[in-house]
């Protein structure tokens, strides 16, 4: 079992910056790929930004320029820099894991107020 804690959200103004963080209990090096998604309220879960084991990133058309994902090996923990922060960019923000199965943080709440 791996566990996945998310931390770093909260409520911004429309132009400002967060960044979240996801600590993980196992090695995020040795996970097929670890990512960032989003869930707005009655919207569906969608892929924010992923980053490989060889460190390969993909994001999002809607984030691409704003958002930037990282990982700090002595932490072992993933981050996601949002910059330029805009109010459609509200939602609860959840870290995912692959390491042959599929692992979920909790999720932390993004506030984007204009």
């Amino acid at each position: 079992q791996v566990q996945l804690v998310e931390s770093g959200g909260g409520l911004v103004q429309a132009g400002g910056s967060l960044r979240l963080s996801c600590s993980a209990s196992r090695s995020i090096f040795s996970a097929n790929f670890m990512g960032w998604y989003r869930q707005a309220p009655g919207k569906q879960r969608e892929l924010v930004a992923t980053i490989t084991s060889s460190g390969m990133t993909t994001y999002a058309d809607s984030v691409k320029g704003r958002f930037t994902i990282s990982r700090d090996s002595v932490k072992n923990t993933v981050y996601l820099q949002m910059n330029s922060l805009k109010p459609e960019d509200t939602a609860v923000y959840y870290c995912k894991g692959v390491w042959g199965n599929v692992y979920w943080g909790q999720g932390t709440q993004v506030t984007v107020s204009s």
